[in-house]
This record gives structure tokens, sequence and C-alpha cells, in this order.
């Protein structure tokens, strides 16, 4: 009786063994999906943040542009030389540009460029006082009046102009997270299924063998798509560009760019960002697929997110 009780108590040893190390492994796969998300979040927060200090500095700069515009349009009229202020407008719609580069941006760079700027400001005006006592000017209510409206109207369009850039800017950005959380299609596989159910691969088909088709989307991982329930459509078009489709077998119409779409077939998932893998099944309900090379399209949430094809011979 000895000589069997070590082999089960060594058989005890490796399952126990065995579970400790699935545990192990199911507490480190959980520590790296909340890493990943811990890191998503906070690439989202800096993109945000620098999101903002991007369209303030961009306000900024619009206010001080408008406000030297002001000061060129005030300096000619009272015979100033306006040669450098002319420089450093050119040098200011420069800067202007290089805030569409976000990635590029530098908020203390900016800061410093929008301190000179306004100081710039602050010295024109003291010239502008010069020259209207030069020019006897300075006593004279009505042109300071009209001085004042101008730059209330000048403020007014800045402001103006600030809101419409802003809107834009978020216009801007809400799009490129849309297209940045779309899916994408990793491989499109097409197997052929025959009437006895066996299943072949290999991308091309004798017309007979062909019952029905499957049809594998692999989904590339995407940290900005939502997690959540999502339809896809698969469109097949045979060799002449025809949709392959049937009312009667779940075939219908959605919406692409604006325009109505014939599609083949629908299926819904959840994504679960795991590279998933999406199966549509297809038979013509008995009739052969005709012979060519035939092209599958595939849609999800408004972008074509991939494609395949196999060939009917």
């Amino acid at each position: 009786m000895e000589p069997r009780t070590q082999p089960r108590n060594n058989s005890r040893s490796y399952l126990l063994a065995a579970l400790l190390i699935l545990a192990a492994l199911n507490i480190l796969l959980l520590y790296f999906y909340y890493q990943e998300r811990q890191d998503n979040k906070t690439k989202d927060a800096t993109i945000a943040a620098k999101t903002e200090e991007v369209l303030a500095a961009k306000t900024k700069l619009d206010s001080i542009s408008a406000q030297l515009d002001a000061k060129i349009a005030e300096i000619q009229r009272l015979g100033g030389n306006v040669d450098s202020l002319m420089k450093v407008r050119t040098q200011l719609e420069t800067d202007k540009r290089e805030l569409r580069n976000v990635n590029s941006f530098d908020g203390k760079k900016y800061d410093q460029k929008i301190r000179n700027y306004q100081a710039l400001l602050a010295q024109k005006d003291q010239e502008i006082v010069r020259l209207k006592q030069e020019n006897g000017l300075l006593t004279q209510r009505n042109d300071s009046l009209s001085t004042e409206n101008t730059s209330l109207k000048a403020e007014r369009q800045t402001l103006s102009d600030s809101v419409a850039v802003v809107t834009t800017r978020n216009q801007e950005l809400s799009e490129k997270v849309t297209i940045a959380a779309a899916l994408h299609a990793e491989s499109v596989t097409v197997n052929a299924i025959n009437a006895r159910g066996k299943e072949n691969d290999g991308g091309s088909y004798k017309a007979k063998r062909i019952d029905k088709i499957r049809v594998s989307v692999r989904l590339s991982p995407n940290g900005l798509a939502k997690q959540e329930e999502k339809t896809m459509y698969m469109r097949v078009l045979d060799p002449s560009g025809a949709v392959v489709s049937d009312m009667a077998t779940g075939s219908g119409e959605f919406t692409y760019n604006g325009e109505g779409m014939i599609y083949t077939a629908m299926q819904r998932f959840t994504f679960d960002n795991s590279r998933q893998q999406v199966d549509f099944i297809y038979g013509r309900g008995g009739k052969r697929f005709n012979e060519g090379r035939h092209t599958i399209e595939i849609y999800c949430e408004g972008f074509r997110i991939g494609e395949g094809d196999f060939t009917v011979k």
C-alpha cells in the first residue's frame, strides 16, 4: 500500500501548483488591463489639456491681431511709420498658423510671444499719443470718441471671431475623435461551406461545392472605441459589381456618406477590444454564386472598415 501513496501526493502537489500558476496569471492579466485603461485615460486628459491651451493661445493671438490692425490704421492716419508693425503682423500670422500643429505646441514659448506682443501694443499706444499731440488732435473730443468707437468695434469683432474659431476647432476635434474611434478590420477571410456542412479555405472554390460562405472579420484593438453593442454590415459584390442580396434572407439598406446602400447581411455584436472575430454565414438558398472574383466590403458605424475577396470557379 505504501508505494501507491507517493504518486497520489505528487499528483495533488502538481494540481495545486497548476492552480496557483493560473491564479497568478489571472492577477497579472487584470493588472495589465487596468494599466492599459489608466494609460488611455492619461493620454485623453493630456490631449484635452493641450487642446485647451492651444485654443486659449489662439484666442489671445486673434485679439492681439485685431488690436494691431487698429494701431496700424491709427498710426497711418496720423502720418506715422508702420513698416515695423507690418513685419510684426506677418510674424503674428505665422505664429497663428503654427498653432494648427497641436503636437508641437509649446505653451511657455507662446506665453512669452504673447507678452512681447502685448508690450509692443503698449509702446504703440504711447506713440499714438505723441503723434496726436504733434498733429494737434489730442484735444479734439470727436476724434477721441471716434477712436474709442473703433476700438470697441475691433474688440467686439475679435470676440465674435474668437467664438467662431472655438466653435470650428471643437467641430474639428470632434471629427478627429470620431475617426480615431472607428473600428478597423485587421483581416477579412472567406471560407466555403458545402451542402454537407464541410468547410474549406483557400479563397478559390468551385461553384457546385459552395452552399454557403463564412466571412470572418478580425477586428484590430482600439482603446478609443466604445465597448458596446454595434452593428456591422457586409456587402458581397459579384464579378459584374452587382450586390448579392435577398430581402427574404436578411438583406436590407443602410446609410453610408449620406446615401442609401444595399447590404447582403447584417450582424450585431458587442465590441470588447479583444481582437475579436465577427462571423457572417450567408447562403443563397440553393442558388449558385456566379463564376469569377467576388468582393467583400465591411461597414460599421458609418465607416468602411475592411474588405476581402474570394473566387468562384
